[in-house]
């Protein structure tokens, strides 16, 4: 999961995307001070070696 955070002096917002491509497409448009950040959970399955 990725997850953009967007901070003012009196408002944060954060918004949650499935995808990488499309958490990097609204972080290019969206203005302000902002952070892209990446969710791992250690549960992910997609993530555990076999």
């Amino acid at each position: 999961m990725w997850i953009i955070t967007i901070h003012s002096k009196d408002n944060l917002k954060m918004f949650e995307f499935y995808t990488e491509k499309e958490a990097r497409e609204k972080f290019e448009v969206i203005e302000g001070c902002k952070i892209l950040s990446e969710v791992i959970y250690f549960n992910d399955q997609r993530l555990v070696e076999s």
